[in-house]
């Protein structure tokens, strides 16, 4: 018997998924959070905005067992799970001849993306839904990565649909920050992996109003491995656009 997993004394004990008490077993309620969000985390990609919605219920698994409370927060990330769920919620099948929309945002914390095509009918019909917590690294970035990490995050995610779009894809975005990669800048590692592999893809960004350690260091600084000049391959591909000009639909974009 291992002691330092024993517990004694105790009105309640979880045994299996079940709580035992002097009054009878129940089921945990932990449990049963676990359960469902397994069983929404399947809809997911039919639920627009669903990471944000089940944060409150994905706190609730996480944390002292003991402190379970259901917050008014998480009862009503559930009911609104449950209305999804029973809604009518019609995807588009992806048709690889149709033009492509994506919209792209980002917060805080998440990113969201939703992939759309334009029909016969001229409707616009949603194809798939993307929505994903940052890590705790994304979560530093600036607001620009933040918002051009939307954008990347989408074309990984469907990357086969829209690498072989039919049409030029057209990126909607209500937010300004990504001009300030539309003009050259001293992009860092991340940045350049990012312009690197958005070259794949054909698309252009359409502005959409909201409303509408010393020695290491030392080792990296020895004179005979910088770069002499401006047209040494490492500082060309550090200075790059990653959204020109070409890349936007419409006129000016002057903040």
């Amino acid at each position: 018997m291992d002691i330092l997993k024993s517990e004694f004394l105790q009105e309640e004990v979880k045994f299996l998924g079940l709580i035992i008490t002097p009054n009878g077993i129940k089921i945990d309620p932990e449990k049963d959070v676990q359960a469902f969000l397994r069983f929404a985390n399947f809809y997911r990609r039919f639920i627009y905005g669903f990471s944000d919605i089940a944060k409150p219920l994905t706190h609730l698994t996480r944390g002292d067992p003991k402190l379970f409370q259901m917050t008014p927060k998480a009862s009503r990330a559930f009911n609104q799970l449950k209305q999804a769920f029973c809604s009518e919620v019609v995807l588009a099948h992806f048709n690889p001849d149709l033009k492509c929309i994506l919209e792209t945002d980002a917060s805080d914390y998440v990113y969201a993306a939703v992939l759309s095509q334009i029909q016969s009918d001229d409707t616009i019909r949603p194809v798939a839904y993307l929505s994903k917590k940052m890590t705790p690294t994304e979560c530093n970035y600036e607001i620009y990565d933040k918002e051009l990490l939307a954008i990347v995050r989408a074309f990984e995610e469907w990357r086969p649909e829209l690498a072989g779009a039919a049409d030029t894809v057209e990126v909607l975005t209500d937010h300004r920050g990504l001009e300030y990669f539309r003009s050259k800048r001293h992009l860092n590692r991340r940045q350049a992996r990012w312009a690197e592999f958005l070259e794949e893809f054909d698309f252009k960004v359409k502005y959409r109003p909201g409303k509408q350690g010393t020695k290491p260091d030392s080792l990296t600084r020895r004179t005979g491995d910088l770069p002499e000049s401006v047209t040494d391959d490492r500082i060309q591909h550090q200075c790059q656009t990653i959204l020109g000009d070409h890349r936007w639909d419409g006129g000016s974009h002057e903040a």
